[in-house]
């Protein structure tokens, strides 16, 4: 059934995608700033009863009214997995976005793409250049779907998966919400959020990097994510990027992550670093990395879909 179950979530998206902007969201995000304002009092612990409080009261309804649907009918309750599937999955969410700036680059069109990528982002796109624009996009799609599609996947693999799935995505929301705008962030109340998204997508993280090793090229991208995701700030963002990165031999990151601004491997470039463990491989990001990113995430959703595959089948037959 969970197999089923996300093969008609991603079927059902595919026809009538939710936007970021649906009511379903918009009412978790008002209910997410609403016990920020009643729990943050200034110290770390009211952060740790908001979080909980937030989590509780979204997972657990979705938990009670899975067991009351398989107690009715088995098919009420794969109608509501389908629901809740659709529902925290979010592979299309901003692929308009992406597909925008993609065509706009793909034509010579910069200043619509920079004006598109400054919608979406919410940061100052003036004067950049292709590369960085193209780096961005790229970067930004490979994280958000881990976040929507491959962290969901894993928890719905959990007991009580409707429950864990919802659990997750309000976990990542409150783990940005609460954390930003900047100002935010030196406020000890989204502390315990941050960490607690930070333990729970661990192993996520690493299953997603692992699937664009195994659909890419898997040596570039164990070398990568081996000596590179520790240069990040964002530990699990480095995991996704430098695998992911590797995977399509494109480079990514910032000059402050060390990644890319040095130029590609040649003997010169061995002797001037002194070792092989700290040259990135991989090319300048540019219009054709998000074509090779489209196809790494489907790649990757395909190995995923084959996976949970072999598990039903596993589990029908046992």
């Amino acid at each position: 059934m969970t197999f089923l179950s996300i093969l008609f979530a991603l079927l059902i998206e595919q026809l009538k995608p939710l936007r970021a902007d649906n009511p379903i969201y918009m009412l978790v995000r008002s209910f997410s700033t609403r016990v920020e304002n009643w729990f943050n009092a200034g110290h770390a612990h009211h952060g740790q009863l908001g979080w909980a409080f937030v989590v509780l009261a979204l997972s657990v309804p979705t938990a009670v009214v899975y067991w009351i649907c398989l107690h009715i009918n088995i098919f009420l309750a794969f109608a509501w997995n389908v629901l809740i599937v659709y529902l925290t999955l979010g592979f299309r969410h901003y692929s308009h976005y992406f597909t925008s700036i993609q065509l706009a680059l793909n034509t010579g069109d910069e200043v619509t793409a920079r004006a598109l990528l400054a919608e979406w982002t919410k940061q100052d796109t003036t004067g950049m250049e292709v590369s960085e624009i193209s780096r961005i996009v790229a970067e930004r799609a490979l994280i958000t779907t881990h976040r929507n599609v491959f962290g969901v996947f894993f928890w719905f693999l959990m007991p009580v998966g409707p429950a864990c799935a919802v659990m997750y995505r309000v976990a990542e929301h409150l783990a940005r919400a609460w954390n930003e705008p900047d100002h935010m962030r030196s406020e000890v109340f989204g502390r315990f959020a941050a960490r607690a998204f930070y333990l729970i997508d661990w192993i996520p993280v690493r299953l997603t990097a692992a699937a664009f090793a195994v659909v890419g090229n898997f040596e570039d991208a164990i070398y990568a994510w081996r000596n590179f995701a520790g240069k990040w700030q964002d530990e699990a963002a480095g995991i996704i990027l430098s695998a992911g990165g590797g995977a399509m031999g494109v480079r990514f990151g910032t000059a402050a992550e060390n990644v890319a601004e040095i130029l590609p491997v040649d003997a010169a470039t061995v002797d001037s670093l002194g070792s092989e463990s700290e040259i990135p491989l991989g090319e300048a990001p540019s219009p054709r990395t998000l074509q090779s990113t489209v196809g790494l995430v489907w790649r990757a959703l395909l190995l995923w879909m084959f996976l949970l595959l072999l598990l039903s089948f596993a589990v029908w037959l046992g």
